[in-house]
């Protein structure tokens, strides 16, 4: 009895301790959770700022995404600090949320966690591939049988690193550093292929047959972007990221069931087309070949395949850098105008295509001005009256009206000539990310820049390591350094 006596002690110890043990871990894999979660969503909110297009810091909008703005933390803090928040570990008071900033390995600039201010960054690489690194420590966990030996309590701490990974350039900035560089290949691509062209760049710009002497968007060997920096009210900037145009198909109308390029079928696609239905700026954009099954289409579709690219998601193997395989192609056989005009109105949920200066359900940028030009940084998503989440005139940081498409090189190889009602395969150099302001019911959108991401020397198709997501700037975890 006694040796069973000494043995249940122990055993009651070591099965306490376990309790203990295994609360701690709990609570650890949630911090963990919490970190992670938290990390991606600050990565996210600087990825659809457009602050990768910005890699000098021209305006200073650095500390507006993650530093002080005005007295109070950035916004991608102060995401990734609500995010955190929301579990049991996250939300306690005894909770310490960090939330730091670096500009990646060799490029020039990094700072801790301890501090949620980057105004003190180096380097013009950080705008290209920022990381941002959350570090979430919960002190004085309760704990249950710990106490009988004086404990207090338990500390658990977790620390996750996400990074927002835009390829142009990266072989001469951000965080790669073998000299080459790694393509995106982005999902959900919408089927609009349009020029190299910025239709705002309009420097040399000789429109009609073509502005040939238009600066580009990308350069072709590097990925770089022409114009970086960012704009504000549509226009009065210095860079591409801001940006506020209308996109429009390069098919004439009049109920034809392909696409028939303008002036008799000659005209190339062009920024800036003069007789276009809204004047310019404009950018033309022919329509791409889905050609594979879509996804996710929701129930407002009438069916046909080009719309439910527009509506759903298409696959990733038909927009890839450069032109690998038998994809990449531009589908002159279709017209595109009625198919856009009633996948764009579903996708974003704008209720009136004759009406595109105001919003009639479709989320919308905050402006003091002209519908569609934001007037301060950064740029600030309202939901419309039609957002799926019930919300109304309330910032938002995801939103249908965010769309991605293809940017081909039309200055060299097959796609420098188009044929009306032909499949031409091109070749992809870049990823343009706007977002759609409205759609008018000739197919015309206003949009809005919010990034733009070059292939590059990764134009020979990309590998299977390649970057995927719905952005052309995804965002990853990755190890911290």
């Amino acid at each position: 009895m006694v040796l069973v006596a000494i043995s249940m002690v122990a055993i009651i110890s070591i099965a306490a301790l376990s309790i203990d043990v295994i609360t701690l871990y709990l609570a650890r894999e949630e911090a963990q959770r919490s970190a992670d979660g938290a990390a991606l969503a600050a990565a996210k909110i600087i990825s659809v700022s457009g602050l990768t297009g910005d890699p000098t810091n021209s305006a200073g909008n650095w500390q507006k995404i993650c530093g002080p703005d005005n007295g109070v933390n950035g916004l991608a803090t102060r995401v990734a600090k609500s995010v955190a928040g929301q579990d049991t570990v996250g939300s306690q008071v005894a909770t310490t949320i960090n939330v730091g900033y670096s500009a990646g390995t060799g490029s020039g600039g990094s700072m801790g966690t301890g501090t949620s201010d980057c105004s003190t960054l180096t380097g013009t690489a950080f705008g290209v591939n920022p990381i941002v690194t959350v570090q979430l420590t919960r002190a004085s966990l309760p704990t249950f049988f710990s106490r009988i030996w004086g404990s207090t309590g338990g500390q658990v701490s977790a620390t996750a690193t996400a990074e927002a990974y835009n390829p142009s350039n990266s072989p001469n900035s951000g965080n790669q550093t073998s000299g080459t560089m790694i393509p995106v290949q982005p999902r959900c691509i919408k089927p609009w292929a349009v020029p190299n062209r910025d239709p705002q760049n309009l420097a040399g710009c000789s429109p009609n047959p073509g502005p040939t002497a238009c600066k580009q968007l990308i350069n072709y060997p590097d990925g770089s972007l022409v114009n970086p920096g960012m704009t504000l009210n549509g226009s009065t900037g210095p860079g591409t990221v801001g940006e506020t145009f209308w996109l429009e198909p390069d098919c004439r109308n009049a109920n034809r069931a392909n696409c028939q390029l303008h002036t008799g079928g000659t005209l190339q696609p062009e920024a800036n087309y003069p007789t276009g239905s809204h004047g310019t700026p404009n950018l033309l954009y022919v329509p791409a070949q889905v050609g594979t099954p879509v996804l996710a289409v929701p129930s407002c579709t009438s069916g046909e395949q080009y719309e439910e690219a527009i509506e759903g998601c298409d696959q990733p193997t038909n927009y890839a850098c450069g032109s690998p395989g038998n994809v990449n192609m531009v589908d002159l056989t279709i017209n595109p105008v009625a198919g856009t005009t009633a996948g764009v109105s579903c996708l974003i949920h704008q209720a009136d295509t004759a009406d595109y200066t105001n919003a009639s359900g479709q989320d919308y940028l905050t402006t003091s001005g002209t519908f569609g030009d934001p007037n301060a940084y950064p740029y600030q998503m309202m939901a419309g009256s039609a957002n799926p989440t019930g919300l109304k005139d309330v910032p938002v940081s995801i939103s249908s009206s965010i769309v991605s498409l293809p940017i081909y090189d039309n200055d060299n190889g097959p796609g420098k000539t188009l044929t009306s009602n032909t499949q031409t395969q091109v070749t992809f150099v870049g990823f343009l990310q706007v977002f759609i302001n409205a759609v008018d019911q000739n197919g015309s959108m206003k949009v809005t820049v919010l990034n733009v991401a070059g292939c590059g020397n990764g134009s020979a198709g990309a590998p299977a390591t390649s970057e995927i997501g719905n952005s052309p700037v995804p965002v990853r975890l990755i190890t911290p350094p």
